[in-house]
């Protein structure tokens, strides 16, 4: 199989780094006269002094040390590493898409409409009454949502009795960390020897101290919960609430609604299922569905149509503000682009192709899949070699690996989600490289990868004590 190879740099000239640009040339400016006091002046300062072909060249080199989804399929259950289509830049970098987010609303009306109308396409996609797009991420979205809940429990004066979330063992670590945040106790609920939700256990946890239960559906081994309905009754009459966690809302697009399911307050992630960029630290979106009775309690401010008119309004119990605008504003329009672009059939047909690529990718591995039937996404064993040391063979086979290590009921799980983006061709790429893996020796998998700018990284240090500075690292 064809090997791709990262750029590297050569270590023997760059004390083990690319150079930044003041190390590969610098000049020192001196200020100009200025009336500013003292003070707030420098001396001078150092800016690389370079042409253009090495300016281009740089950036180029240091795009080429990593893997994106425009190098090629990047599988990561879960996260939906989705293709984000060139168009939807284009339209975000027009000048027209250039607006302050505090201008007056009677200057902003072609940005209200697109705002009101994005709140209507997720509505109606997700059967929910009322959209607030204000969450800027699908974490801040989940928290968003269960302070909704919070409020609607404090208004029925339940509030400090309704003390409890219900969050299943596979369920995303930021269901825990976002109930945690809302000041909730956690109860987590066991799977049932499916890998659906166990209703024995359900039944025997819920109650009156109950606020919610937080539900992805399909859920993270890609199983569809046959049982909704009745999970559904057994949370609503204990008096909770019903969270639906949006991540895997791809495989149901045109075909199922979480509303109709029975869930009362849902997030959005635009970036899994719409298209918009993933991650990087950079804007998100994570807009907030509710069904009727709780649109009160939504964020602050709403956009309403008054005729041919958008205004802003203020919900009657809001929670206030989780966000400084109205929403990461570009990132929504993307959004609202994709789905316009697509529309009703368009969006159907991204759900099937999301599940039959899936699937056909699962017949071609030499894993095993111990759960089934799935959806958009499956989880394979490693077996007997280790999830991570698996995925680090599978970069030198010109690919990224998928999730590793979870969910946990899979023993050295691979979480894998090739999306509705990819090609017969890229699904027997991938293919390709698991099988490689598949049939490479311990020690070759062990040494793994041998082809990428760097080998193994001490992942674990590099989250408890970043390095956010180049000053930091050089000393």
């Amino acid at each position: 199989m064809q090997r791709h190879r990262q750029t590297k740099w050569d270590e023997t000239t760059s004390e083990g780094h690319e150079p930044l640009l003041s190390e590969k040339d610098s000049t020192r400016h001196e200020p100009e006269d200025t009336y500013l006091p003292d003070d707030l002046t420098r001396d001078g300062i150092e800016l690389p002094s370079l042409s253009e072909p090495e300016l281009v060249r740089h950036y180029t080199r240091l795009s080429q040390m990593n893997y994106g989804i425009d190098d090629g399929p990047y599988p990561l259950g879960s996260c939906t590493m989705k293709y984000n289509p060139k168009f939807t830049e284009d339209i975000a970098g027009s000048t027209a898409a250039a607006i302050h987010p505090d201008r007056d609303p009677e200057l902003s009306q072609g940005t209200l409409q697109v705002y009101h109308e994005l709140q209507d396409y997720l509505s109606r996609i997700g059967g929910m009454d009322a959209v607030t797009l204000q969450p800027p991420a699908g974490a801040a979205g989940e928290l968003t949502g269960i302070l909704i809940a919070k409020a609607y429990h404090e208004h029925n004066g339940e509030g400090d009795e309704r003390e409890e979330i219900l969050v299943p063992a596979s369920a995303h670590g930021t269901n825990f960390a976002s109930a945690a945040m809302a000041g909730y106790d956690i109860v987590e609920l066991p799977a049932d020897d499916d890998g659906r939700v166990d209703l024995d256990a359900l039944t025997e946890a819920v109650g009156e101290t109950t606020a919610a239960l937080m539900l992805t559906n399909p859920n993270t081994l890609g199983l569809f919960e046959r049982d909704i309905e009745e999970i559904a009754d057994i949370v609503h009459d204990a008096g909770g609430l019903l969270y639906y966690d949006g991540a895997n809302l791809n495989a149901l697009l045109g075909r199922a609604r979480p509303g109709d399911m029975g869930f009362d307050v849902m997030h959005f992630n635009v970036h899994k299922t719409f298209a918009t960029p993933h991650g990087g630290g950079g804007p998100g979106a994570g807009p907030i569905g509710v069904r009727e009775g709780l649109e009160q309690f939504l964020p602050t401010p709403q956009v309403r149509a008054d005729g041919d008119e958008y205004t802003l309004v203020e919900p009657d119990e809001s929670i206030g503000k989780v966000h400084g605008s109205m929403g990461n504003w570009l990132v929504l329009l993307k959004a609202h682009a994709y789905i316009s672009r697509l529309g009703d059939d368009g969006l159907t047909d991204t759900s099937a192709k999301a599940v039959l690529n899936a699937n056909y990718l699962a017949e071609q591995i030499d894993l095993e899949v111990p759960f089934e039937p799935f959806h958009h996404e499956f989880v394979a064993s490693a077996g007997e070699t280790d999830a991570a040391d698996f995925a680090k063979a599978m970069l030198d086979n010109g690919v990224h690996p998928p999730t590793t290590k979870w969910p946990e009921i899979v023993d050295e799980a691979l979480m894998t989600e090739p999306t509705e983006a990819e090609s017969k061709r890229s699904l027997e790429q991938l293919a390709a490289a698991f099988n490689a893996v598949s049939d490479e020796d311990a020690d070759t998998i062990a040494d793994a990868p041998q082809t990428t700018a760097a080998k193994r990284i001490d992942q674990t240090t590099a989250a408890r004590d970043p390095t956010l500075s180049w000053q930091q690292l050089s000393e």
